[in-house]
């Protein structure tokens, strides 16, 4: 096949180098450890707050589930890696809507992306909001004569240490200390086996089998969990060796669901159905194990706050500036950042419920760039060439009918879970 030329003036393939779930700094010639590192950290992400309320929300047997998402949205990445194969020039997922759909699909990628970054950042506002008051309660401030209480008091406290990093050009730093997201998530599992041997104890009572309501939330949180996709042609391109993409992804996809489903079944037999959309919340105050847990996982999205919003703002800046002047340049920059950071606030304090909106999140739009892109890119690339086999074609159809259930019910649902909050 002749190389396709792709444009190179789009915002999404030069600066959206991060994933929304973990966060991970890929650099070019990447060992296969390093490389089993950062797709291991693409995938595990805020969404090991959320699994052991999935769990509570579809009861045990959606664990059977869990692994059926976690299988599904392991194929998909290799989906992806075959339609990197196909020309050299792609470099990033949008280069793949391109390469498959032409500029609009290069459009209609990013702007899901995009969409999907601003929404995450909110997430993280509501994370830091709700467990700097389970780790700090009751403080009050009076802000321009106002009394600021709780969760809102620290999202604009967050925010307002999170705002400096959206001035800033380079990133780098941050791409580093956003790696913490890993060590997060070992120090999440280790303080609720903690929480469950000091504590309360592990127990079945009071748990359900089954729970068919709850199953489209679960479902959706359970796509939150193996997220990530997006950012996969990236660390595809920072490999040494290309061809053991799918070792690596088989690895990290084992690591990770294993790390997972310990997360999920440990804070289900600790907590049952009392067990909040963010575990951390259910862990008992003044505790060190507690402490740990919060503390670690709130360093993760202070320092990614600004590496996941930083396409969103540079596709704005981009739009706005007219001209080469330096100075002007940074001055809508950081006005740019600040107007941005400000909106996420607002919309954080609305909606302060972490679960309906990674449930939102996961449905629409994880479920969109996991599942249903791969798929039919692929099927758009290697039908042409006869390259789809009968089975493989099923196959591709029946995980293109699962996404758009998914989709459909679970984005109903969530958004009807929050509207119902107002």
């Amino acid at each position: 096949m002749e190389h396709l030329l792709l444009p190179t003036g789009s915002n999404m393939e030069q600066h959206l180098l991060l994933p929304t779930g973990g966060g991970s700094f890929c650099m070019t010639g990447a060992s296969f450890g390093r490389s089993c590192l950062n797709l291991s950290n693409v995938i595990s992400g805020i969404g090991m707050l959320s699994v052991p309320y999935a769990l509570s929300q579809g009861g045990w047997l959606s664990l059977t589930l869990f692994a059926m998402v976690g299988a599904i949205c392991f194929y998909t990445g290799n989906l992806i890696d075959r339609c990197m194969r196909v020309d050299r020039c792609v470099r990033s997922y949008p280069d793949i809507g391109y390469l498959v759909f032409g500029s609009y699909g290069r459009m209609a990628i990013g702007l899901v992306m995009y969409v999907e970054l601003y929404l995450v950042a909110i997430s993280f506002l509501i994370l830091e909001g709700d467990n700097l008051d389970k780790l700090l309660p009751g403080i009050v401030v009076e802000i321009l004569g106002y009394q600021v209480h709780g969760k809102q008091l620290f999202v604009l406290a967050a925010a307002a240490v999170i705002l400096p990093t959206t001035w800033l050009k380079n990133l780098g730093m941050l791409v580093y200390v956003s790696a913490v997201g890993l060590v997060s998530s070992v120090a999440l599992t280790a303080s609720l086996v903690w929480a469950g041997v000091a504590g309360k104890g592990f127990h079945m009572e009071g748990s359900s089998l089954l729970n068919l309501s709850g199953l489209p939330t679960a479902l959706s949180l359970y796509f939150v969990c193996f997220t990530g996709h997006g950012v996969f042609p990236t660390v595809y391109s920072s490999m040494n060796s290309k061809k053991d993409f799918p070792k690596v992804l088989l690895i990290s996809s084992v690591l990770c669901s294993l790390n997972y489903t310990v997360t999920a079944v440990l804070g289900y037999l600790i907590y049952g159905e009392d067990v909040q959309a963010q575990v951390t919340l259910n862990l008992p105050t003044g505790k060190l194990y507690t402490r740990i847990a919060i503390l670690t996982t709130l360093i993760t999205p202070l320092a990614k706050y600004a590496l996941v919003i930083q396409p969103v703002t540079i596709a704005i800046e981009e739009k706005l500036s007219a001209t080469t002047d330096a100075e002007i340049n940074r001055l809508t920059r950081v006005l740019t950042s600040t107007a941005v950071v400000i909106s996420t606030v607002v919309l954080a304090c609305m909606v302060p419920f972490f679960g309906y909106l990674m449930s939102f999140i996961g449905s629409s739009l994880n479920v969109t760039v996991a599942v249903l892109f791969p798929c039919l890119s692929y099927l758009k690339i290697y039908m042409s060439r006869g390259g789809v086999g009968c089975f493989e074609m099923a196959a591709i159809i029946g995980i293109l009918v699962i996404g758009v259930c998914v989709a459909v019910v679970g984005t109903y649902t969530s958004l009807q879970q929050i509207i119902g909050t107002f």
